[in-house]
């Protein structure tokens, strides 16, 4: 067993090696031309104020790029006596961690090309309540096996999709709308706890927040009560973030504590920008910032750790269907650059912004 590790380990350092020194270069590669110019803009004492933007926002860049590299790793690691594993695939799936979009928030080139036919992963035949079937899914998510999570609204039930599978599995609900702790009642969105093995759902029209066991789970057991939950994510901290559609917020929560912050909203219905209109759902970057679908408000904000209020980081306009508008959006995800991915619901699209821009760009639809 030694022996078969030793030799492992060694083929594992020979990737890794390789894999930073990609990066590596790639990294150098951005650094050189920015070097150069303020080398040049130095000599010539030539620096204007949109030159030192336009660079720090290249500086910062990089820094992004570099920050998975030296961030504390939380990857628990194990010996196992097995001839069979891949050991390449276990170096490209830590590789594709970095820079999966899924996986740790990607650095994607604002040229990235996008398939624009979608290939249909759950669902088939259309509205229905058979094990093929959704009726009004909402929110999703995907695990690292690519196995699809989604709340089944109307069918009131949490579905699970394998990859590459036919028909779904239900992992919650599915006795009825209801309020038993076996039911749901529209639920809109779901997520992983990784270290209880669990779902955690926001169980809309129960105006609760259910954990339910991954396996077997018979029932769930409320952990929040009267709240509009909507939407919901976790940190690297175990913090919960729980969008109240109802009361125009977003809430963190101490896992296991009744211990909870106004991190979004707050002060009512409104499109001021301390204020949300019926917000759907949550992101939050690895800076702790909160980013939430206002989707009354048209737009999506961000709001930083500690903000008093937020900023504008998509649409903002009136409701619309130009580059510059969006219309009650839904879904939203944030790369590492700070851009934006948002699911334009009313517009029936999905759109990427930029960090800093007052226009978005359709990728899908």
């Amino acid at each position: 067993t030694i022996n078969k590790v030793e030799k492992a380990a060694e083929k594992v350092q020979h990737q890794l090696i390789e894999l930073i020194d990609k990066q590596r270069i790639n990294v150098v590669k951005q650094i050189e031309p920015i070097t150069k110019e303020i080398l040049y803009r130095r000599e010539e004492e030539n620096f204007l104020e949109n030159d030192i933007d336009r660079l720090r926002k290249k500086i910062d860049e990089i820094q992004q790029i570099l920050k998975p590299f030296i961030q504390k790793d939380t990857n628990k690691c194990m010996i196992v006596d097995n001839d069979q594993i891949d050991w390449n695939r276990l170096i490209y799936i830590r590789a594709e961690q970095l820079y999966s979009p899924v996986l740790s928030n990607a650095n994607l080139n604002t040229n990235t090309k996008w398939i624009q036919n979608g290939i249909t992963v759950a669902g088939v035949n259309g509205r229905g309540a058979g094990m093929h079937q959704l009726c009004n899914p909402w929110g999703s998510y995907v695990g690292d096996d690519q196995t699809v999570y989604i709340a089944d609204c109307s069918n009131h039930r949490i579905v699970e999709w394998k990859r590459g599978a036919t028909t779904g599995r239900v992992v919650a609900g599915g006795n009825g709308a209801g309020n038993r702790p076996d039911q749901l009642n529209c639920p809109t969105d779901v997520i992983i706890d990784k270290e209880r093995d669990s779902l955690i759902i926001c169980d809309y029209e129960n105006k609760r927040v259910v954990r339910w066991p991954r396996q077997n789970g018979k029932s769930g057991e409320t952990i929040i009560s009267n709240v509009g939950c909507w939407g919901l994510t976790m940190d690297d901290d175990r913090l919960l973030y729980i969008v109240d559609h109802d009361k125009h917020e977003v809430r963190q929560y101490r896992t296991g504590k009744r211990q909870e912050t106004v991190v979004a909203g707050g002060k009512g219905s409104g499109n001021r920008l301390n204020q949300l209109y019926q917000p759907t759902y949550v992101f939050v970057d690895r800076d702790h910032s909160v980013y939430v679908s206002d989707s009354n408000n048209n737009r999506v904000m961000k709001w930083m750790k500690g903000a008093k209020q937020g900023i504008i980081v998509a649409g903002g306009q009136i409701q619309g269907n130009s580059l510059a508008q969006l219309s009650n959006p839904f879904g939203i995800s944030v790369d590492l650059l700070g851009t934006v991915y948002v699911a334009d619901n009313g517009n029936n699209r999905i759109m990427r912004w930029t960090q800093g821009a007052i226009q978005g760009t359709v990728i899908v639809g």
